[in-house]
């Protein structure tokens, strides 16, 4: 919202709210909050990408420092289904949340391994539910309703209060044949709408597109229609977690007589994930990725991560060339066969022509139809609010034209909806629902296990170095602060191959500081920082640029 009010709120213990700290007004980074009764319920925490926003960062995640000032008060983190922008963040930010977490047996499998590989699995409790499972957590009692999506075992959350239900669709679709686990249980939504529902904390992904989604079940059909129509070497990209269009690709290759490798190590995971849950159990086992290269081609497929573009993900490896195990070119094929987050179109176009100039043939949702979405078009929408029939709409999961269209089609419905952003605290009883107070919010980026506020000193050195350049100097001088020798300057990304204008450089370094009052010669601090701002300046003179600038000094 625009404007936060922070002092006049209700009293937090006798109120019913809902605060989204990711993932509303934007896609990715998912993590929302219900307040009951002073009590915190947490659904989903989930990672993001940095895109051409955030040129220096892969991948981001919600800040959880208002939540993590209250941990004492969170009963639990529910997780909704496996996806990155749902469960990826778990593992960096369990840390300072410390909480039960609460999933379903697919999720729990995919989070073991997430937890494991950060060294947290002895010390964070999984409660792994049943689907369709019944909980209660303080004030929370929880019904899971099970709902198709594009990864097994997605289930959105009833919430029942003493103040009313609020139902937390997270990912959905109305699929009636979505091949790997059953569709959205209709029956149960509408039994809840007899029931009552308050609100609704609903998807708004595909809120712009008229019509239905489409189903798993064409895609596997059209798949296995254009892959045995082709030769050469065959490389499909997709979602890790979505196991179903795993299955449809690998049963469309095994159709056309082709062996199956899969690329990545998330697809590993999540093929171990899967075989753990009972699902591809009828899938032979897949090539290891040393042996891919050993295949015919006309009888090899393989299936990589990097749909959205990810640099260091196998199909990027591939495209640059720098993949041990595989290479692909001219007469190859490869199917991207997922649709862009927003944000990651360039990324995903720039692999995609450099695919294109290494002679493969490049094969998008755009020209065939080898993916179809996850998330409700306009008319699942309609049908789940005549459903549900909830008194609120509370739009999440996209950006800001996504919510506002989305609270359009709800209002259109007799829902009264309510538009709120992250960091918003939605009151939705007692009274009329309203945004009564704002909290803390932002994104942190994970750079090495590490997580760096994207505002601070790191980063923004690192994003002024990416534009901007580095120059790093050299130089000795002696007590009275007079220079010893020839400095010696570098600019990496600035002055490679021009070693003149580097001895220039060095020159009015020596120069420029020779000509300093002895006094501030003699102050090893005050030296550094002269010797900065004549390089900053020699340089922005001559290339237009104003570059980091690093003084290494030695006093003998």
């Amino acid at each position: 919202m625009d404007e936060y009010v922070t002092t006049a709120g209700p009293d937090p213990a006798g109120d019913l709210a809902f605060i989204p700290l990711g993932g509303t007004g934007e896609i990715g980074m998912n993590l929302n909050v219900y307040r009951c009764d002073g009590a915190l319920l947490a659904i989903d925490c989930g990672i993001g990408f940095g895109g051409p926003e955030h040129p220096e960062i892969d991948i981001m995640v919600p800040d959880p420092v208002w939540l993590a000032e209250r941990r004492d008060r969170l009963v639990g983190l529910v997780i909704t289904h496996a996806h990155e922008d749902h469960v990826g963040a778990v593992a960096h930010l369990w840390p300072q949340l410390r909480c039960p977490l609460y999933a379903g047996p697919f999720v729990s499998a995919v989070l073991r391994r997430k937890l494991g590989e950060a060294g947290l699995l002895g010390e964070a409790r999984i409660n792994t539910l049943p689907l369709g499972a019944r909980l209660t957590l303080g004030p929370f009692d929880l019904e899971f309703l099970r709902v198709a999506h594009s990864v097994p075992e997605a289930q959105a959350v009833a919430i029942r209060t003493r103040h009313g239900i609020v139902l937390h669709t997270g990912d959905w679709k109305l699929d009636p044949d979505p091949l790997i686990g059953a569709p959205t249980d209709e029956a149960a939504f509408a039994r809840l709408g007899e029931e009552g529902v308050l609100a609704m904390v609903c998807d708004s992904t595909n809120a712009l597109v008229e019509g239905h989604s489409g189903s798993e079940a064409e895609v596997r059909r059209n798949l296995t229609a254009i892959i045995r129509g082709l030769r050469g070497r065959v490389a499909v990209s997709c979602f890790a977690t979505n196991v179903a269009r795993v299955e449809s690709i690998t049963r469309a290759a095994m159709a056309a007589g082709r062996q199956v490798a899969l690329f990545g190590r998330s697809l590993r995971n999540a093929e171990a994930a899967a075989r753990e849950c009972g699902y591809l159990t009828d899938i032979p086992a897949y090539l290891a990725e040393e042996d891919a290269g050993y295949i015919p081609d006309d009888n090899l497929l393989i299936i990589c991560t990097g749909s959205q573009g990810e640099p260091r993900s196998a199909l990027s490896k591939i495209a640059a060339d720098t993949h041990p195990n595989i290479a692909l070119g001219e007469g190859d094929t490869v199917i991207f066969s997922s649709r862009m987050i927003p944000g990651n179109e360039r990324g995903i176009l720039l692999l995609q022509d450099q695919l294109a100039r290494r002679g493969c043939r490049v094969m998008t949702a755009d020209d065939h139809m080898v993916h179809v979405s996850g998330h409700p078009a306009r008319d699942e929408l309609r049908r789940l609010y005549q459903m549900v029939k909830p008194r609120y709409a509370v739009p999440v999961h996209g950006e800001w034209r996504h919510l506002s269209e989305h609270a359009a089609l709800a209002k259109s419905l007799q829902a009264t909806p309510i538009l709120v952003e992250d960091g918003d605290v939605l009151r939705l009883s007692p009274d009329r629902p309203d945004v009564v107070e704002g909290v803390p919010t932002g994104r942190l980026a994970v750079d090495n296990g590490r997580l760096l506020p994207i505002s601070g000193h790191v980063l923004a050195a690192r994003k002024r170095m990416l534009f901007n350049g580095v120059v790093m100097a050299s130089l000795a001088v002696d007590e009275a602060g007079r220079v010893l020798g020839t400095p010696q300057v570098s600019a990496p990304g600035l002055l490679d191959g021009e070693e003149g204008i580097g001895a220039q450089l060095a020159q009015e370094l020596s120069r420029a500081l020779g000509e300093l009052p002895s006094a501030l010669r003699r102050e090893d601090d005050s030296l550094r920082e002269a010797a900065r701002a004549v390089l900053r300046k020699s340089v922005g003179r001559r290339l237009r640029k104003r570059p980091n600038v690093e003084v290494h000094l030695l006093r003998v």
